[in-house]
């Protein structure tokens, strides 16, 4: 018998095993969204997507952080017919209509109202206790940031007006506890936080919550936004999805994404600026883009206005022989040397 026989049998936990055989590294799914660019943020490659694991969606209010939420459940429920979504609910702002809207049929989610941490710790971990690998289940916590602790809410009905030290700590707690049931029974947790401005000479974004979300997530997205305007009229906004964490993707890259009043999320935004820094598209007037040929470097015709790249008749053929592809995994996955600078792929803050 050799050494790693010997090992294994000796072992008192019943999961043990060769990393090359073992599940738990080797049996992850990827659940792609609607949306490329949003499957590069959560995994370097357009046709990848969310994994199981804690993925933290964080920014000030109505940054369409619950949206992106929502976007991802959409997918799961869509991947597998028989999955459900659990959904932890702190800020009860989102009725049906919403979900529908994204795609999610309420008939699927389990609404669990929460009103303080010590609720989701016990009701979460007793849910991830009793799942089997085999279940399929999406979980969603909207939001982190609006929860209270059990001693905050005590200290207020006691009339005390005290500084609350235990909220960080029962956070931390939950996503310790938490951590090893998503890996192990395959379960992805999407979180949303809010987040606020650092004081100091740079003021940056902090994650709100404490430590242990950062020990804890896959991915943290620090999510930023500006107003999408014609003259005076606000059309829509566009986000930038700020990966300041992840097992997959290039930490600190920046991510566009558009949403429109009339279309919703843009599938094909945020692919214009990565595809004219990697010479797939040219701009050979102003106001005009056109695909390059990549093996002539011949300007394709037609051009099209920027507005027309949100097409998929545009992007269906750059997608077509892969090189696009494989040049955006290069560019954003870890493992892979950036092509170009990412300084020339200009994305606004």
């Amino acid at each position: 018998m050799s050494i790693m026989d010997r090992l294994k049998k000796n072992s008192k936990l019943k999961h043990t095993e060769v990393l090359a055989e073992s599940k738990f590294f080797n049996e992850k799914e990827q659940t792609p969204t609607s949306v490329p660019m949003v499957n590069v943020a959560l995994s370097g490659d357009p046709d990848g997507g969310l994994t199981p694991g804690l993925t933290v969606l964080a920014g000030p209010s109505k940054h369409f952080k619950t949206s992106f939420a929502l976007l991802m459940a959409a997918a799961y429920l869509d991947k597998h017919d028989d999955a459900v979504m659990l959904f932890y609910d702190s800020e009860f702002g989102s009725p049906q209509a919403y979900f529908k809207q994204f795609g999610v049929d309420p008939s699927r989610v389990l609404h669990t109202p929460i009103t303080n941490v010590e609720e989701l710790k016990f009701d979460l971990i007793g849910q991830l206790e009793a799942m089997e690998r085999t279940d399929k289940v999406i979980i969603v916590i909207d939001s982190i940031g609006n929860v209270a602790s059990k001693k905050e809410m005590e200290d207020t009905m006691n009339e005390k007006s005290v500084a609350d030290m235990s909220r960080a700590k029962a956070l931390k707690g939950l996503f310790r506890m938490a951590t090893p049931y998503l890996a192990m029974k395959n379960i992805s947790m999407i979180a949303v936080n809010h987040t606020y401005q650092e004081i100091g000479l740079f003021p940056k974004a902090i994650v709100s919550g404490g430590t242990g979300i950062y020990y804890s997530a896959d991915n943290i997205w620090i999510i930023g936004r500006q107003q999408d305007k014609v003259g005076t009229e606000i059309k829509g906004y566009h986000f930038v999805i700020n990966v300041e964490k992840s097992r997959f993707v290039k930490e600190k890259s920046k991510i566009p994404i558009s949403v429109s009043w009339e279309g919703g999320v843009q599938k094909w935004s945020g692919i214009l600026d990565v595809a004219l820094a990697g010479n797939f598209v040219a701009k050979p007037s102003n106001g005009w883009y056109c695909r390059v040929d990549m093996e002539t470097g011949e300007l394709l015709e037609p051009k099209v206005r920027q507005k027309d790249t949100l097409e998929e008749s545009f992007w269906k053929p750059v997608f077509a022989d892969g090189k696009f592809k494989e040049f955006l995994k290069k560019q954003y996955q870890i493992g892979h040397e950036s092509l170009v600078s990412m300084d020339d792929i200009v994305v606004e803050a």
